[in-house]
């Protein structure tokens, strides 16, 4: 009886102890609120209507030792970072429920607590859903949506791409398409095989495209969304400050890179929000060009755009800088020029006018402003003519993604809007690109230049190269080398 009893006591502790240890150091994000998450998910249920549902498919991460990372879209109505996850909306009856897999304990003793279907009421209070399950219910669930009355409710899924990293939707669709054409390749995308799941299951539902909701939410940036793109913005410009410092005739590409990569991981990022873009002379004329393996010559320019995945949330920031520390007189023209039509673009940015009126008005600007103008050759007066014309100086939406969804041309701008300022100028004679990029908040009467304090007039530029940088204090080391 002694030993039944103690037996039945330690049981009876593990199993008091085990909603603790459940509930213990545990990883959820701290950037947004409970009610921000609801509002997001209130939004969805009121757009969908009454008979309809919306199902949405988080990531199931990345074979090896990649760290997981959640989709953008789960992330946005969720905050949880837990892999093979379903977000039920349930129109019918506002009801929100999260399908989550069970304990792994063998894969949490290497690698920390992973929130699942076992952490039902710590789920619940993170996130604000009425329900948490386990993923064996959701077909289940499904069903009583409406299915055994033969009433089926409209299912929305999101059928764009999901982000999942240091991508963006245009460039996520690209790779899409190259796969297709692959006679050897052209798998289904995620999506796809997701619907065909669903309507393998479940003919009855019909299919719509939860995407463009999605799209319009994401393009107002709440204000806990604008802080931590701020903080995103602040990272990617110190990042570039220490690669400028760390300029010098001999230099790779990549040395660059790594200089920005230190102040990003110093500051929290996880990554890169993209693929660093350092282009020494002509290299910057391909625009995207992420070999960065060539050496920085003397008299050259560098162009570099970079900025971090700094909790979800990315920056673009661009800047360009002499090797050697100096503006030549051409390129100093030529610099002043795209600067001064950085100011002009920004001095007409707010709320109620569309992009092309701003091009309109700053471009009235940049004639004035090159008359009596001297540039060094006949061709740099072209080329800055041309980009006079050029329509492309107004950008992208900026956000989750580099290129995030929603559509900033073109529309009148609103309040919360994020998206980039971007002049440039191509002069083919030389293979010269030259341009810089801001990322401009609209406010409600008129607008911010998140990345204003990024060195861009030449006086700070080159005042900034002068310091000393990271690769002076600890120069890379002959490799192999003898120990």
């Amino acid at each position: 009886m002694k030993t039944t009893g103690t037996a039945t006591a330690l049981i009876l502790l593990l199993l008091a102890l085990t909603p603790a240890w459940a509930q213990e150091k545990h990883n959820y994000q701290t950037d947004f609120s409970i009610e921000e998450f609801t509002q997001r998910r209130a939004h969805i249920l009121k757009t969908i209507g009454p008979n309809a549902i919306a199902l949405i498919q988080g990531s199931s991460g990345r074979p090896g030792f990649s760290v997981f990372r959640q989709s953008n879209t789960f992330y946005y109505l969720t905050g949880l970072e837990t892999d093979h996850v379903y977000l039920l909306l349930n129109g019918k009856n506002n009801q929100v429920t999260l399908y989550l897999p069970h304990r792994d304990v063998g894969r949490e003793e290497s690698q920390g607590k992973i929130l699942s279907a076992e952490d039902e009421a710590l789920v619940k209070e993170l996130t604000g859903v009425n329900r948490v399950k386990g993923y064996e219910f959701l077909a289940a669930d499904l069903l009583r949506t409406g299915l055994i009355k033969a009433n089926a409710p409209e299912l929305y899924t999101p059928l764009s791409p999901a982000e999942t990293g240091n991508d963006s939707r245009d460039e996520l669709l690209y790779g899409q398409a190259r796969a297709a054409a692959d006679p050897w390749d052209g798998n289904p995308t995620k999506e796809a095989l997701f619907v065909q799941k669903i309507t393998a299951q479940f003919p009855q539902f019909q299919i719509r495209d939860l995407s463009p909701i999605l799209d319009e939410m994401r393009l107002i940036k709440s204000p806990a969304e604008i802080a931590v793109i701020r903080k995103a913005t602040q990272i990617a410009g110190l990042g570039i400050m220490e690669a400028m410092r760390s300029t010098a005739p001999g230099i790779y590409e990549y040395q660059l890179d790594a200089a920005a990569k230190y102040v990003f991981h110093l500051h929290g990022a996880r990554g890169d929000g993209y693929a660093s873009i350092i282009e020494g002379g002509t290299n910057a004329y391909m625009g995207h060009y992420f070999h960065k393996t060539d050496v920085l010559e003397e008299g050259d320019l560098v162009l570099m755009d970079y900025a971090p995945d700094y909790r979800y949330y990315t920056s673009d920031v661009t800047r360009i800088w002499p090797v050697n520390g100096k503006f030549d007189k051409a390129q100093e023209a030529l610099y002043n020029f795209i600067v001064a039509y950085r100011d002009a673009l920004f001095k007409y940015i707010k709320p109620g006018v569309t992009s092309n009126e701003v091009l309109d008005r700053a471009a009235e600007d940049m004639t004035q402003y090159i008359k009596g103008k001297q540039f060094v050759k006949p061709h740099h007066l072209k080329a800055v003519q041309a980009g006079i014309q050029f329509r492309g100086h107004f950008q992208h939406p900026v956000g989750m993604a580099v290129h995030d969804v929603g559509i900033v041309r073109g529309v009148p701008l609103r309040a919360g809007m994020v998206f980039t300022i971007d002049p440039m100028i191509w002069i083919p004679e030389e293979r010269l690109y030259i341009r810089i990029e801001d990322v401009a908040l609209v406010t409600e009467d008129g607008v911010e230049n998140l990345s204003a304090f990024v060195p861009s007039s030449i006086e700070a530029v080159e005042k900034t190269m002068k310091e000393k940088g990271l690769t002076e204090y600890h120069p890379p080391v002959e490799i192999p080398f003898k120990n």
